[in-house]
């Protein structure tokens, strides 16, 4: 039986000597012996292949990846224990360091302390001088004024006796009211 559709024809019959029992041929059972082959066939080229020369090239990028990683944690770690050698050493030396500063900041303190109780003393014993002199020439002046006291204190009561009696006073009476 043919049918037309649109300029083409379609046939529902099986070729000549063949019956027609629809479906996939892959899954009729008369070709499954011929498949069955050409399976075990191309997996034994596939596996020879992988396993002679694709398998051997990616262990051998496998092992050498391990070996590399394997040397870079060792030099890190060589890396690591030489990092706190030199950081325990210029620890060390900072404190060395410290040390050394602190030591030389006392000794500029007690230098300069030194220097300035001497500084210290030699002014104290020039204002002690200064003070002697100034309380040498006070006593002289304090002498000098009591000395005058009794002058100014003669003369003016000679100069209310007068002005209150009237008539001057003499010099022993003024003497003897002093006294």
């Amino acid at each position: 039986m043919a049918t037309e559709h649109h300029g083409t024809v379609e046939t529902t019959e099986a070729p000549h000597g063949q019956e027609s029992s629809g479906g996939l041929p892959q899954l009729q059972f008369q070709h499954w012996g011929g498949q069955i082959v050409w399976l075990l066939l191309i997996f034994a080229v596939l596996y020879a292949v992988l396993s002679k020369v694709l398998l051997p090239k990616v262990s051998g990028a496998i092992e050498e990846r391990g070996a590399k990683i394997a040397g870079d944690i060792a030099d890190a770690r060589r890396l690591k224990d030489e990092a706190e050698v030199q950081a325990r050493a210029a620890a060390a030396e900072v404190a060395e360091a410290r040390a050394k500063a602190q030591k030389t900041a006392a000794d500029a303190k007690a230098k300069a302390s030194a220097e300035a109780a001497e500084r210290q003393a030699k002014e104290e014993a020039v204002l002690a001088e200064k003070l002697s002199a100034a309380e040498a020439r006070i006593q002289v002046a304090r002498d000098e004024a009591m000395g005058h006291v009794r002058a100014v204190a003669s003369e003016t009561a000679g100069a209310i006796v007068e002005k209150l009696t009237g008539k001057a006073a003499s010099a022993a009476e003024l003497k003897a009211s002093l006294a």
